[in-house]
């Protein structure tokens, strides 16, 4: 019989404590965040996907498409394709990144020997369907200089190639 009475006491007491968790909680702010209508402000060590760094002196990026990157990702998912604007300077025309199949390791970002890449504070990535997924981060690299008020840096076309060309009709070649 007093186990009988000791049990409810116990209980009892129980009943109290998680009823105290609940009233401190019920006068705490409300931490709920509406979120596709307000915009979570993320940590700065948070590691969003792959982006290329935005140089402050220069305005654009570093990148001189030595595609190392290319060759350290585990995955193979970076596709780096370059073009030489003067005969020692090489730039990229093409930077892709496959973001479905990547694991954020990070190691193109540690290879990098201009340190042109870094990570982005972007979360909102999701998409219906595997091409939502494939970034050309050129492309995004100009939205992020039109965002910092920066003079959007053109993406130079890659250069034709004169071997194995048909020559045009109608000329003669003599």
């Amino acid at each position: 019989m007093v186990s009988y009475f000791k049990d409810i006491l116990v209980g009892f007491g129980s009943l109290l404590a998680g009823m105290a968790v609940t009233i401190r909680y019920f006068f705490k702010p409300i931490v709920t965040v509406q979120y596709p209508r307000e915009k979570i402000i993320m940590s700065p060590r948070y590691r969003g996907h792959t982006q290329l760094a935005l140089d402050a002196e220069s305005g654009t990026h570093r990148c001189i498409a030595c595609e190392l990157c290319a060759r350290t990702c585990p995955s193979q998912l970076i596709t780096v394709q370059g073009v030489r604007v003067d005969k020692k300077k090489k730039v990229p025309w093409q930077y892709i990144i496959e973001y479905q199949y990547c694991s954020l390791c990070g190691l193109c970002i540690e290879v990098c020997p201009t340190k042109a890449l870094e990570w982005s504070h972007e979360y909102r990535l999701a998409g219906f369907t595997r091409q939502d997924s494939v970034f050309d981060l050129l492309v995004r690299f100009q939205h992020q200089q039109r965002m910092a008020g920066v003079p959007v840096t053109p993406i130079p076309e890659p250069a034709a190639e004169t071997e194995g060309e048909a020559e045009p009709a109608g000329e003669v070649k003599e």
